[in-house]
């Protein structure tokens, strides 16, 4: 009884960082209908962006506070840069087309951006703890937890308010969701499909390099970390249900909590726990616990 606390901070701190490659990955394929493998490149160079400015930064004698701003303007840089270039040039050549199509263009995106990485950043690994340490510690029932994984459970739970009012409450968001329903439909009412899917996937580059960014402080950056995030990615959004916001949501909490009860009680299986997970889900619910059939037009 006394482990269920610390599980379940724990799995609620890992489920944060989970959440932010799923959702990215979900809101894409909700829009553009595109299985983006190169989406755990995002995360990645986030994650690679922020400790170098951050390094850069601190090295500066700046304010270790300076720290949170600088991960999510490294997330904002990755997304302007990368969002709507990579969007117009790769990925508006897939739309429509088979998923064998979409899959070996955004894998040979992934396999570009792995070697840029290395090109530019090296193969040693990066850290950069300042966001953690500036933030302390908090004894809760006697058990020391780090503030920082209080941090991101909260931001995550803001990150779903945003998101759904993104959807319910601005042009953009309505845009959104008229595309998602019927994209003929919605050109001819004059909505300017191109740029909502611009608009769509530069928002979930947003999301995996905020992911990425807000995972360095804590774990660091090595080489391998944008294949580890997108196997992990597309286990939560299928479990959700692929283009499902809130499931994304619900399957990274039970995957976090899954990986940290694996870690306290069987170590081994923690590695194959999300995956485990999935197929137990997918067995008794082939479309995810959100998703549901779809009819395809030919």
């Amino acid at each position: 009884m006394d482990l269920i606390l610390p599980m379940l901070v724990d799995g609620l701190a890992a489920s944060a960082l989970i959440f932010f490659i799923a959702v990215g990955l979900t809101l894409v394929f909700s829009v553009l209908r595109v299985l983006n493998v190169a989406h755990g490149s995002f995360y990645a160079i986030g994650a690679y962006v922020a400790v170098v400015i951050g390094g850069f930064v601190m090295s500066a004698g700046a304010s270790p506070w300076l720290s949170f701003p600088i991960l999510f303007l490294s997330a904002a840089l990755v997304a302007a840069l990368l969002g709507p270039a990579i969007e117009r040039t790769f990925i508006r050549f897939t739309y429509g087309k088979p998923e064998a199509v979409q899959i070996l263009v955004t894998f040979a995106l992934f396999l570009i951006f792995e070697d840029l990485q290395k090109l530019v950043f090296g193969v040693q690994a990066y850290y950069q703890d300042a966001a953690v340490s500036v933030l302390g510690i908090s004894d809760i029932g006697g058990i020391i937890y780090l503030n920082y994984q209080l941090l991101l459970i909260a931001l995550a739970v803001l990150t779903v308010l945003a998101l759904r009012l993104l959807m319910r409450n601005t042009r953009l968001g309505k845009m959104i969701v008229a595309v998602v329903a019927d994209p003929e439909v919605s050109a001819t009412l004059g909505i300017d499909t191109r740029r909502v899917y611009a608009a769509a996937f530069t928002i979930g580059v947003f999301l995996a390099a905020l992911g990425g960014a807000l995972a360095s402080p804590n774990s660091g950056v090595a080489p391998g970390l944008g294949a580890e995030a997108i196997v992990l990615g597309f286990a939560v959004a299928a479990i959700g249900g692929l283009g499902q916001i809130e499931g994304a949501a619900i399957a990274a909490i039970i995957v976090g909590i899954a990986r940290v009860v694996a870690i306290y009680e069987m170590p081994a299986l923690e590695p194959v726990a999300p995956y485990l997970v999935m197929l137990a889900v997918l067995l008794v619910r082939p479309y995810g616990l959100f998703g549901a059939a779809t009819q395809r037009r030919i």
